[in-house]
């Protein structure tokens, strides 16, 4: 058994679940990792050496020569292409075009969850994405599902400067063979479409203080 914890925070895009999870590290004193930003990293990577996000087999025959570094800064994650921090061009509209097609290769996720499960061997982590509760970390009694009305949504998108659209996203993501998006048994809803950013970790650390996660009270207010 891993000596350390993870919190699972999946969910939809823009469902919230990324400024969640960041807040959530703060308080509790976690690192945060982002798995969506691994998959944008293998997707830039890809389109920087022109290949298209279709053709699989090219996508698997990069990986092979591919060094991936994951690591910290603080409370959050980092990635490391080949050596290259490719974080300031990770919400590209091209990345966002193209993500979806990516994450769905089996080899490519495969190479990223091992990579997330390795977070375990030294520190305690809250994740967020799309499989954390139901393939990353299944045994974690920490897991919560992150949700929002696809109005909200669209307008978090709009005003993130992101203009993809959050319905052609939940497709592509719930239909996926390998890894599709959906709610663990063991996950509780969080609906964020009425919550500003404290009354929802709030009501993430009540969730959490009911799932047996232990913290200084003085949290809770």
């Amino acid at each position: 058994m891993p000596a350390h914890y993870a919190i699972a925070i999946d969910g939809p895009a823009a469902s919230g679940k990324s400024t969640l999870a960041r807040n959530l590290a703060d308080r509790l004193g976690l690192v945060m990792v982002n798995s969506g930003a691994m998959y944008r990293a293998i997707t830039w990577q890809a389109l920087r050496l022109g290949i298209e996000p279709s053709d699989h087999p090219a996508v698997v025959a990069m990986l092979d020569g591919l060094e991936i570094i994951c690591g910290e800064n603080g409370i959050e994650s980092t990635i490391l292409i080949n050596g290259i921090d490719p974080s300031p061009e990770l919400r590209h509209e091209s990345i966002n075009a193209h993500v979806s097609e990516i994450s769905a290769i089996p080899q490519v996720r495969e190479r990223l969850v091992a990579l997330q499960r390795g977070y375990l061997e030294h520190t305690n982590v809250i994740m967020e994405g799309r499989d954390i509760g139901t393939v990353v970390f299944p045994d974690t009694p920490y897991k919560i599902f992150v949700i929002a009305d696809q109005s909200v949504r669209t307008h978090r998108r709009v005003e993130a400067g992101e203009a993809d659209s959050v319905l052609a996203r939940d497709v592509a993501d719930s239909s996926r063979a390998t890894s599709p998006l959906r709610q663990a048994e063991d996950a509780v809803l969080l609906d964020t479409s009425h919550h500003d950013i404290e009354t929802a970790v709030q009501a993430a650390l009540v969730i959490l203080r009911g799932q047996g996660l232990e913290f200084d009270c003085s949290l809770l207010t």
